[in-house]
């Protein structure tokens, strides 16, 4: 216990409060956002085991603050799979006599953290998909070799997505993916 903790009654700091306060935004977006993704990406981290995160300012298109602060990283497993690269992946699986999609490589994700209390329009996730690409850089000093990298890991990967971070006051946090534009729905 710390000396100010023991003269004023009051209890140790959590490790995620801990870990907002010594968080220092060094962005022009407000704090509680800041806050936001710094929550939402401790979660993703030791909830859901994504690893390479990173929280963005700015906009890797044109260096322009994005909206609001957004999470990058790596999911232990893909999250989606488009309609037609599973049926390729059913049909090379049974070619080899195999059953199942096979291994399918995780893609890096963007995440947009947010709050239950936000009411979200489109024209909101409009000026969001503006701002970032298709995928996350993998390395953020380094753009012309994520661009080729874009095109050459997911040839299926054609419409922006974020994964739609929710939190609500209680701190449970539900993910959501959302899609630019129209996308054809799975087969069942």
């Amino acid at each position: 216990m710390t000396a100010d903790a023991s003269t004023t009654n009051e209890p140790e700091p959590s490790a995620l409060q801990t870990l907002l306060t010594s968080t220092s935004s060094a962005s022009s977006h407000p704090q509680h956002l800041t806050n936001l993704a710094v929550q939402i990406a401790h979660n993703l981290e030791h909830q859901h085991l994504w690893t390479d995160l990173r929280i963005h300012n700015t906009s890797p298109i044109d260096s322009t603050p994005l909206p609001r602060p957004m999470v990058s990283g790596m999911p232990p497993q893909r999250l989606y799979i488009h309609p037609d690269e599973q049926i390729a992946l059913l049909q090379t699986q049974k070619a080899q006599g195999k059953t199942g999609l096979g291994e399918v490589k995780a893609e890096r994700e963007w995440v947009l953290p947010s709050h239950l209390r936000e009411k979200w329009t489109l024209r909101r996730f409009a000026e969001v998909f503006e701002k970032v690409g298709i995928m996350p850089p993998s390395n953020e000093d380094d753009d012309e070799d994520q661009e080729e990298e874009e095109q050459q890991t997911n040839k299926w990967r054609t419409k922006k997505r974020v994964v739609l971070a929710t939190v609500d006051d209680d701190s449970t946090i539900v993910y959501y993916i959302v899609h630019d534009g129209i996308v054809k729905p799975r087969q069942n």
